[in-house]
């Protein structure tokens, strides 16, 4: 099987990177919207709103486990978008990169709806509705509450996505505080969880336009129709343009008033510890240090050492 394997490794690292966010957030949805169905077709007694939150905090810490050595495991397009303002992400990827979280996204829901279709329809009496005692497309994208306006949804989505990138920042600074870089999927998944059950009731946490519009687009094709865009007053824009103004403003925050105030490191040091981490992407991409392994200056690699080696042949001979 290693030769077939071989054989099939797929040799553009874009599109690896790619396929890694969009596994990434298929994880994170499988289990989260997952979650969100066995409460909402169970009416509550197999699991209840923290069901949900634990979902969405452990499908984000798995996710970013399964991506975060090949794409730096963003999982969210307000993410890259932040990571590409502050100069630690090429512009060049972004679109890429949000087409595949979509994607995933996408596919998650479909997954949901596959394994929970008979209870859906149990629990809906047939009827796939957006609003009401029944519904059931709140299982795959987010709503606002009857009492919540579009412009305080929007408050609300820039707050939540702010907050969840200043904790993202400072978990990955390692000017700050030293977090075992194995860690910091953990702690990512607790930064969610507590946004969720601190910031959850007015519609739903989504922080991310994929996790948002790739569900809503499966919940419309599959039978919910034209009205998961509608309602709530057509609340279907505002997960996706809240999270990515909420990442801008949380990311200035941190960088403002943080980041940019550490003191210098010798550089010798800091090169030492780029090397000790350079295996852990999402730390590096994080703290915005992208090494450049083909710079003499950057750490010890296989180019420079087979450019070594050949140098001792060329000697020898």
């Amino acid at each position: 099987m290693d030769s077939v394997f071989r054989r099939v490794r797929i040799q553009s690292r874009l599109l690896r990177q790619c396929l890694a966010e969009c596994l990434g957030v298929y994880v994170l949805i499988v289990f989260g919207c997952g979650a969100v169905a066995q409460v909402t077709t169970s009416e509550n007694t197999k699991g209840q709103y923290l069901s949900i939150n634990l979902g969405f905090a452990l499908g984000t810490t798995f996710g970013v486990y399964v991506s975060r050595g090949v794409s730096g495991a963003h999982l969210n397009p307000a993410v890259t978008l932040s990571l590409c303002m502050l100069g630690r992400h090429p512009w060049r990827t972004l679109p890429f990169y949000v087409f595949f979280q979509v994607f995933g996204a996408f596919l998650a829901a479909a997954t949901v709806a596959l394994q929970y279709y008979d209870a859906i329809m149990h629990f809906s009496n047939g009827q796939l509705t957006v609003t009401g005692p029944t519904a059931t497309a709140g299982i795959f994208a987010t709503y606002p509450a009857d009492y919540l306006s579009l412009w305080s949804g929007f408050v609300d989505q820039v707050i939540g996505t702010g907050m969840l990138l200043v904790c993202i920042l400072a978990v990955g600074d390692r000017r700050n505080t030293r977090i075992p870089p194995e860690l910091a999927p953990l702690l990512v998944g607790l930064v969610v969880l507590v946004i969720g059950v601190s910031m959850g009731v007015n519609c739903g946490y989504a922080l991310n336009p994929a996790r948002d519009l790739g569900p809503r687009l499966y919940s419309y094709i599959a039978g919910w129709g034209e009205q998961v865009f509608w309602a709530g007053g057509g609340w279907w824009w505002v997960p996706l343009v809240a999270p990515c103004v909420g990442a801008l403003v949380g990311s200035v925050v941190y960088v403002l008033l943080i980041e940019a105030h550490h003191p210098e490191l010798d550089l010798h040091l800091e090169k030492a510890d780029q090397c000790q981490t350079v295996d852990n992407k999402l730390a590096l991409e994080l703290e915005g240090v992208e090494l450049d392994l083909n710079s003499p200056k950057g750490c010890p690699n296989e180019g420079q050492e087979g450019k070594k080696a050949a140098s001792g042949k060329g000697e020898e001979g």
